[in-house]
């Protein structure tokens, strides 16, 4: 079993394109792994990433390879995914985040952490319900 020190700072960040606007970006990540501190046998999840930026959002590529990062790294759920969430929110401090991280079956149990962070004195607009499209849309029939 490895572990290593990851570093939030290859998260890289651009202007937000339109910061007159609460928008919310959804992510899905779908390839995380990471080792179980117990016994080195990799832990996968997908995670789900939802933000509302502020100023800035996030590259997707250098996400990509902090993410990739953890993959030799012994942490346990709940530890990796407050972890991921601080590093993005110092990244980027946006107006709202959230991460999902929901991990696949180990020893007959599925875990999902959901880990938020909310800035000081911002709260969300009032939700307009619109039609929802099926996950991972992006092609329609």
């Amino acid at each position: 079993m490895t572990t290593t020190t990851i570093s939030a700072s290859t998260l890289e960040t651009f202007p937000n394109p339109a910061p007159q606007r609460d928008f919310h970006i959804h992510m899905e990540i779908p390839e995380f792994t990471c080792l179980c501190p117990k016994t080195g046998q990799p832990d996968f999840a997908t995670l789900l990433l939802d933000y509302i930026p502020d100023q800035t959002c996030v590259e997707l590529k250098s996400l990509k390879l902090y993410i990739w990062s953890f993959r030799n790294t012994g942490c346990f759920h709940e530890a990796v995914t407050n972890r991921i969430l601080d590093d993005l929110a110092s990244a980027t401090q946006p107006r709202y985040m959230r991460l999902t991280a929901r991990f696949y079956v180990r020893g007959g149990i599925f875990t999902t952490v959901i880990a938020d962070h909310r800035q000081a004195g911002w709260t969300p607009a009032p939700m307009v319900q619109l039609a929802d499209f099926a996950s991972q849309s992006n092609t329609r029939a």
